[in-house]
């Protein structure tokens, strides 16, 4: 048996919803021995047994693998995931023109803590939790027996994992070994590399709203910023744009965004790429010169465009990770959509997305109302959007929705 977690008097009630976390506060007592990351037992004040979770220290203090009285052994593992993979498959995600997608999105497909990302024959997985590292392996073995096809199996946790369990970085592969990777998402290929790599080796998440910048493409200028692999800069080339320009802080990111780009488009002489910090790129568009007098550094190309983008595409990283940042987090997103607005041109359509879970849609809305309101422009709403149907929202945890975006039509 299990050890066992007691709730306070009236602290059932968010589990009885089926909610699947316990916070530290809703805690009685523990069982003497309780480690991080063992498996508990999570019983009301009088007793009577709700599920059975991951113990871990910190606010939330144990994410629920059930509400039963389970076993948590290689036939849960084998079920639980057959039934991502069913799902998968209802939604037809993974087909000939596309075969990198999320496989496990963790309280999304009841397995809080873990992420899968599938690219071709090989999978990435991520813990964020130490229950989920512990059992990493008897994860692999389950994902092999029902997914056969595997060559590989890449473990990397090495960010993810909370920092106060002091755990030693133990990436690398659970199964099989893979060279470098091509895969294909909507007809395009994309060279994936999750060593060095952010998250899994691409964001997955922004495939929908990757092929929507494509149908709005056709003629534009774009501006893809915060580009990482260039994935919003190959689709809008395939759109039809007449240029299209991506901007990353990391070389490394531009290296990736250019070998993208060559992979679809060799020899492209539509597309430029450029090393440099998103807010002063944006404060040089129609520019002669840097507000520091010197020469533009930023190609001449780019520094006589003098508004010239109509397409902008603003898709940062988490500018708040945590609620202790959510203040400084709002008005950088009102910042940089501010900006964005006062240098599109007229008539252009601004895409503008946040991933940031501790970022709600209502605060973002206002975040991005308030930029409007600073830039003097008319903006309207065109579309809403977030996350893909393979990083499913549970639905007893809102939580779960965390990318949030807005496609807006800007004028004068």
């Amino acid at each position: 048996m299990y050890p066992t977690i007691t709730l306070r008097k009236g602290k059932d009630q968010s589990l009885r919803r089926y909610h699947p976390w316990v916070y530290s506060g809703a805690i009685a007592r523990t069982d003497d021995g309780i480690e991080e990351g063992d498996i508990v037992r999570i019983v009301t004040a009088e007793g009577e047994l709700l599920g059975v979770g991951h113990y871990q220290i910190g606010s939330i203090a144990v994410r629920m693998l059930s509400f039963s009285d389970t076993v948590i052994d290689d036939d849960y593992w084998k079920r639980r995931l057959g039934q991502a993979i069913a799902m998968r498959r209802a939604i037809g995600v993974e087909r000939e023109d596309n075969n990198m997608y999320r496989l496990v999105h963790g309280e999304g497909d009841w397995l809080p803590g873990l992420v899968i990302d599938i690219y071709g024959n090989s999978a990435v997985m991520q813990a964020h939790s130490v229950g989920m590292h512990r059992q990493r392996k008897e994860i692999a073995h389950a994902l092999q027996e029902l997914m056969p096809s595997l060559s590989s199996i890449y473990y990397k946790s090495d960010t993810t994992l909370p920092y106060k369990a002091n755990l030693s970085d133990e990436s690398g592969y659970l199964f099989g070994k893979s060279a470098d990777v091509i895969a294909i998402e909507n007809g395009l290929r994309f060279n994936i590399d999750w060593l060095k790599g952010q998250k899994t080796g691409f964001f997955l998440d922004q495939r929908e709203n990757r092929a929507l910048v494509e149908q709005y493409a056709a003629g534009r200028r774009v501006l893809n910023m915060f580009c990482y692999t260039g994935g919003f800069s190959v689709y809008a080339l395939r759109g039809g744009a007449t240029a299209v320009h991506s901007v990353d802080s990391s070389e490394r990111a531009i290296e990736l965004t250019d070998s993208n780009v060559a992979l679809n488009f060799p020899q492209c002489d539509r597309h430029k790429s450029f090393a440099a910090d998103a807010f002063k790129f944006l404060n040089s568009i129609g520019e002669s010169e840097p507000a520091n007098g010197q020469q533009c550094s930023m190609l001449d190309a780019q520094c006589s465009m003098a508004n010239d983008y109509d397409l902008i595409i603003l898709d940062p990283p988490a500018f708040a990770k945590h609620r202790d940042a959510l203040h400084n987090a709002l008005k950088g997103y009102t910042r940089l959509n501010a900006k964005a607005m006062q240098k599109i041109k007229s008539g252009g359509i601004l895409f503008t997305f946040s991933c940031s879970q501790a970022v709600s849609k209502e605060q973002f809305r206002l975040a991005v109302f308030t930029a409007a309101a600073q830039s003097h422009r008319n903006v309207k709403v065109l579309h809403q959007l977030h996350q893909p149907a393979d990083h499913p929202v549970n639905i007893y945890h809102p939580e779960g929705e965390y990318l949030k975006g807005l496609v807006l039509y800007v004028e004068d």
